[in-house]
């Protein structure tokens, strides 16, 4: 083994156990996710994951529907890597085409069956670039394809939002070995993430071209939409 395997499954597994604590059920969502989209598609259908890195979507989605094929995009090249090792160690490689950059860098003239985008859009801080995200997304998409987002949201000029801030620190102070002093600095970082209402979610993937949206998910401060190409 390479030290560059090595590196990236250092890197694999400490991802996997990280994004675990900021979401004590992400499990549980992308096992949602899987089975919404099989019910929705065909045995031979073909997905685009918008925001790939870590390759829980390929582990996850891939393993169950062995004629699925996937196009993984992600902008983080230590990210897609690791997302590229877990596809070899499936044996999948060859049913996913992976993308380094974001949805725009997609072939235009290519249509998918579904799509998913989780854990995204509170990454993009201007409202208009994840409008953009969700039109280029849409664009993408066969009429009738499932698309789910997952993203983190809320007012932030709620009280029950710091209610919910104050949830998400007492785990993890009760699940690691760090400091209230590093918890603290890590909620200042994630304070710095893009919270919008759920309302304006639900209006923003109208406004990018899906209908039938429908929360499905809600753990903390994260939400799920499941939704179909109008």
């Amino acid at each position: 083994m390479t030290d560059k395997m090595k590196f990236d499954e250092e890197m694999a597994t400490e991802y996997d156990k990280g994004v675990r604590r900021t979401l004590p059920t992400y499990d549980g969502l992308f096992k949602l996710v899987r089975a919404y989209l099989h019910a929705n598609t065909e045995p031979k259908t073909n997905l685009i994951i918008v925001g790939a890195g870590g390759g829980n979507e390929l582990t996850t989605f891939g393993s169950a529907n062995p004629e699925w094929t996937f196009t993984a995009v992600d902008p983080a090249a230590p990210m897609l890597e690791i997302a590229r090792l877990k596809a070899d160690q499936l044996k999948m490689a060859d049913r996913v085409e992976f993308i380094e950059g974001t949805i725009d860098d997609v072939k235009t003239d290519k249509l998918y069956d579904a799509a998913t985008c989780l854990l995204v859009l509170h990454f993009i801080q201007d409202k208009d670039e994840k409008l953009h995200l969700l039109k280029k997304i849409r664009k993408h998409l066969a009429p009738g394809a499932p698309f789910v987002l997952a993203s983190m949201y809320g007012d932030t000029r709620k009280p029950v939002f710091d209610e919910l801030f104050s949830l998400w620190k007492a785990y993890w102070l009760d699940t690691t070995d760090l400091s209230e002093a590093e918890v603290e600095e890590m909620e200042k970082s994630v304070r710095d993430l893009s919270f919008i209402p759920e309302e304006e979610i639900a209006h923003l993937l109208q406004e990018a071209g899906f209908g039938k949206i429908t929360k499905f998910f809600t753990t903390n401060m994260f939400g799920g939409w499941i939704c179909k190409a109008t």
